[in-house]
């Protein structure tokens, strides 16, 4: 008996040792965060990251079809972060006619968890938008959890307003808010403008959802 409670003790001891060096690693790659290089899509060699980042991160499962639908069509809309050569975030996007409008549409956004809060999220989306935004587009829409407050306070700050609940849209049974941003917005056109400024591409500040917001929808 006392054999076993030392081993349960040593056992968790080692447990706590591994957490604290677990924490130290994630720590450690926030703060070097600001060596974040965003990359447009550059190819078929991208995909498996996108869909890698995607399918560990959002609750929604897309085929690989889905993926290439949007990469394939809009490479120009998709994103990706890189830091130390690791890809730890990427948005993904489409646009065209709705309605007599030319819209876009951000379909998928992931960044992962030791990057969120360090406005890798918001430089993915706001990237996207200008591409869309120099292309015609008269508006952008998403949707997102509605307990997905990470995500529905990053497109707030970016200018977008809630346009519809939509009820059990997701397939865990949550609601959806659809989102929209038409243009132009004051908001938006301000971080866009400190994007272009930014001559070194890393300025700092999930349908498919953002976790958490992801920073995500």
């Amino acid at each position: 008996m006392e054999t076993t409670e030392k081993k349960t003790e040593e056992e968790e001891r080692k447990e706590s040792e591994k957490e604290k060096e677990k924490e130290k690693a994630e720590k450690e790659e926030e703060l070097s965060a600001s060596e974040i290089e965003y990359v447009s899509y550059g190819g078929e060699h991208h995909l498996p990251l996108i869909m890698g980042l995607v399918d560990s991160e959002l609750s929604e499962p897309y085929s690989i079809f889905t993926y290439r639908y949007f990469v394939y069509l809009w490479p120009q809309l998709s994103f990706l972060a890189f830091h130390r050569g690791k890809c730890v975030g990427t948005v993904v996007c489409k646009m065209g006619e709705h309605r007599n409008t030319f819209r876009g549409y951000i379909a998928m956004l992931v960044v992962i968890k030791p990057y969120r809060g360090r406005g890798i999220a918001t430089e993915l989306v706001t990237r996207s938008i200008r591409v869309m935004m120099e292309s015609g587009c008269e508006e952008v829409t998403l949707e997102a959890e509605v307990t997905n407050k990470g995500a529905l306070a990053l497109y707030g700050r970016l200018g977008f307003v809630r346009a519809k609940r939509l009820f059990r849209y997701y397939l865990n049974g949550v609601d959806a808010f659809r989102l929209k941003l038409l243009f132009p917005s004051p908001v938006l056109q301000s971080s866009l403008s400190m994007l272009t400024d930014s001559d070194s591409g890393h300025w700092h500040n999930d349908h498919i959802p953002i976790e958490e917001c992801s920073e995500v929808h």
